[in-house]
């Protein structure tokens, strides 16, 4: 097992695919969304699961407890789901001090309340010191769809448009950042934020035919991915993706390419041209998608083609592996 395998580029894809879906592999398993969809006594319900193991814990702009919740939040909300509740898991190293631990789940605590979802059950365990890095969490969440129609790539169609809700490739910059030792007049701040409420607020207003959050893998990742399943070609306009300059500066430094650079409180959105006004309009009516932009269109064909700022046009392919391992 390598690093890259779990990093989510071509070798996560293989790892899932080789080991996972040959052994357990079903209808709600295969699609690969982030949240499986059951529809149960007449209510349709998404469930999903993720563990986190970034490092350093503790980033600007947040910390691995408050990445938990965030994460599972975000992926039940791509799923078009309200988070009903949550679990929380924790693997612990010997000689994390009670107070540190406590900063963490004062985090959690924090995000629950602002996504409304409470953390329901957990387990906790201890390992020897070296045994994992400071903490390891897992999360799982189960909401209740709220939309006739559930999100999915199945869904994409020729004419439709792409949005982000925010900048791009935050998170991870702000992991670099802080690795190296970059000194910067202000620090940069991962994105990491749960994005529930504003995805409802959209759903409330306009019709969405695909959602997802970019997380390992970026922004590329997602559009790469949601393009083959779908059996689209997406064409994104470069100089409409919302990008913070010195994200651009690090990734030109450290030669990343921003397209894939994680985010962890970022949403894409693909839906019909004539919602683009009232997507728009909801996305900026929240703190966390006062910078979304409509950055491109869905045409037959295949793979993703990006029209360049200098009038060129350029094929994204998903790299190997993420740029750096244990983003999130």
């Amino acid at each position: 097992m390598r690093l890259i395998d779990g990093e989510g580029g071509r070798a996560t894809s293989r790892l899932i695919e080789d080991v996972f879906l040959t052994r357990l592999g079903n209808p709600f398993l295969n699609p690969l969304t982030d949240s499986a969809v059951r529809d149960l006594t007449g209510k349709k319900y998404a469930f999903t699961t993720d563990s986190f193991v970034v490092d350093p814990v503790e980033f600007p702009g947040g910390d691995i407890g408050k990445l938990s919740i965030c994460g599972t939040v975000n992926d039940l909300a791509a799923a078009g789901a309200k988070p009903v509740m949550l679990s929380a898991s924790f693997i612990l190293e010997e000689g994390l001090e009670l107070e540190r631990l406590g900063g963490f789940v004062d985090s959690i605590a924090d995000v629950s309340r602002e996504a409304d979802v409470p953390v329901v059950c957990g387990d906790t365990k201890v390992v020897p010191r070296g045994g994992c890095d400071n903490l390891y969490i897992t999360t799982a969440g189960v909401g209740e769809i709220v939309v006739d129609n559930v999100p999915a790539p199945q869904a994409i169609c020729p004419g439709d448009f792409i949005a982000v809700s925010g900048t791009i490739g935050l998170h991870a910059s702000s992991i670099i950042a802080l690795r190296e030792g970059l000194k910067m007049d202000q620090p940069l701040k991962s994105d990491c934020a749960p994005l529930a409420n504003m995805v409802l607020a959209v759903l409330s207003s306009s019709i969405v035919h695909c959602m997802r959050d970019p997380t390992r893998g970026g922004l590329g990742g997602v559009l790469i991915e949601l393009a083959a399943q779908s059996g689209t070609r997406f064409v994104i306009e470069e100089d409409k993706v919302p990008r913070d300059e010195v994200v651009s500066n690090i990734c030109e430094l450290y030669g990343y390419d921003p397209m894939f650079m994680a985010c962890e409180g970022r949403m894409v959105f693909v839906f019909p041209e004539e919602y683009s006004v009232k997507l728009i309009s909801e996305l900026r009516n929240s703190p966390y998608g006062r910078e979304g932009a409509i950055i491109g269109r869905v045409e037959s064909g295949e793979g993703v083609l990006i029209e360049t700022r200098s009038g060129g046009i350029r094929r994204i392919v998903l790299p190997e592996g993420a740029p750096l391992p244990r983003i999130c």
